[in-house]
């Protein structure tokens, strides 16, 4: 392995114990340039494109109380060409990031703090917070975008070389009302990102569109009846479907600056059907199901008279004692997220429910290209018991209810796990499934590449890394024609 140190951030972090501080969240402050990697197994040669993985390192010591998704944005690239693999990681030098490091020390307040502690106002609907876009990342207009949770600016990367782009020009226009959320897709038919926005202000969210040549094209509000907590959106060929679930901020302590969150389980989860904006502007339309919280999405689609939604139902969105900073809280076995389909009738405005698996998983991926249409297979995330770390990926067949699994290995961790499908691939599981894994035995991370039809049969090649890399949220996979031809080329 050939590993170049091209950068390095000083941390002024106070030593301890801190569980997303230490362990598989231990931080990263060495950005690297590696190649010829040692590679257990052959790298497939129809894969080429990038997987890249957004996580939280924390650089400076917290004003008050450190929450794991506080951390600064590291991004990490694995890029595929040709049979070889090439790592760089680095820092998401966002204007948070660099106020701090102007400062030398932290600035602003964590998620479980007052706002009244961050020192400037910061970002997000809950403001006070640094836009560290550390939370997802996609790629579209042949850029990587990254995102954070409770809206901030979206900035873009080169994603084969990871160096920074600035804030998208259309920022500015979306910013007033906080800019994106986490978790935008983008059409694999027309190229168009699809996002959202939400505030403590009217009309409280926003829906808009922006095109494959990265413009604003579309932007429009879609009232809410006060302040919500929104975190993820999906799509079909005509409509956006956005909503408005029971668990978000109590409205009569928000006046007083307290941002406690309470689940009213006395009231429906509502999905707003936005048009998109080829579509007949027919208005917002609303409909109800059972009380739930959706964290994260699988996929839509149309059929017939009914939208399709498939995502993850949360049992118990609110877990009896609240929330803790221990990471117990924030396991899925707390909040029981399990495999849901939703149809929601355009023609009556009835929804139907149902469970399609009783297991716990989350944090799930699709072959993006059937994003907003009709498909068969998931791979999703399996939760290590009461914590915020996943021992494995299971493959699920929609069709027929079957599912194979890979589990990573004890003390192996690993994260969310796209499917990047070759690039030559005509059927919907052609392809591999990649997960960054960090081993805690060997204090290493690797790539695992996974044959997506049969996961079970454990990785078809294994790749090291020049450092164990700290567990964090997002991934996705792009295929190397969905990046700018000229910076690809221009690495070998």
């Amino acid at each position: 392995m050939r590993a170049d140190t091209v950068g390095q951030v000083k941390p002024t972090l106070h030593p301890g114990d801190h569980p997303y501080m230490t362990g598989a969240f231990a931080p990263n402050y060495t950005e690297y340039n590696a190649t010829e990697l040692e590679v257990i197994g052959e790298i497939p040669r129809r894969l080429n494109g990038v997987y890249l993985r957004n996580t939280q390192n924390p650089v400076h010591q917290p004003l008050g109380t450190y929450h794991v998704f506080d951390g600064d944005g590291m991004l990490h690239m694995l890029s595929f060409q040709n049979g070889k693999a090439e790592y760089r990681n680095r820092f998401l030098r966002t204007k948070g990031f660099m106020e701090e490091q102007a400062a030398g020390h932290a600035l602003y307040a964590g998620l479980i703090d007052k706002p009244s502690l961050a020192q400037r106002p910061g970002w997000g609907a809950r403001g006070g917070l640094k836009d560290t876009s550390a939370t997802d990342v996609i790629v579209h207009a042949g850029a990587a975008l990254t995102t954070f949770y409770q809206c901030g600016e979206p900035y873009r990367f080169d994603a084969r070389t990871l160096d920074p782009l600035g804030v998208a020009d259309w920022g500015e226009h979306v910013l007033p009302d906080n800019g994106i959320s986490a978790h935008p897709k983008v059409c694999p038919r027309t190229g168009d990102l699809l996002f959202f926005n939400y505030s403590k202000t009217a009309p409280y969210m926003h829906y808009g569109e922006v095109d494959r040549n990265n413009q604003l094209v579309h932007y429009v509000p879609v009232p809410l009846p006060g302040p919500r907590l929104p975190h993820d959106m999906v799509f079909t060929e005509h409509f956006a479907i956005l909503n408005d679930f029971p668990l978000h901020w109590d409205e009569a302590l928000l006046p007083q600056g307290k941002h406690k969150l309470i689940y009213r389980e006395d009231q429906p989860a509502r999905f707003a059907v936005v048009p998109r904006r080829n579509a007949p502007q027919t208005g917002v339309r609303w409909f109800e199901a059972s009380p739930t919280y959706v964290l994260h999405w699988l996929n839509a689609w149309e059929e017939g008279d009914e939208l399709v939604l498939h995502g993850y139902h949360q049992k118990t969105p609110m877990p009896k004692l609240g929330y803790d900073n221990t990471g117990n809280t924030l396991g899925p076995d707390r909040y029981g997220p399990t495999l849901y389909e939703w149809r929601l009738n355009l023609a009556t405005g009835a929804v139907k429910e149902r469970r399609l698996d009783e297991r716990h998983l989350e944090f799930g991926m699709i072959n993006c290209r059937h994003w907003g249409r009709p498909y068969r297979y998931s791979y999703n995330m399996i939760a290590h018991p009461s914590s915020f770390l996943f021992d494995g990926v299971m493959r699920y067949d929609h069709t027929t209810g079957a599912s194979a699994q890979y589990l990573f290995g004890d003390g192996r961790f690993g994260s969310e796990s796209p499917m990047a499908p070759c690039f030559d691939a005509t059927e919907e599981d052609d392809g591999y499934v990649v997960s960054f894994v960090s081993d805690m035995n060997t204090d290493r991370s690797e790539c695992v590449v996974l044959n997506a039809r049969n996961l079970a049969a454990g990785p078809v090649a294994r790749i090291m890394l020049p450092h164990r890399i700290s567990s964090g949220t997002h991934s996705c996979w792009a295929d190397a024609s969905e990046i700018d031809e000229s910076k690809w080329a221009g690495l070998a």
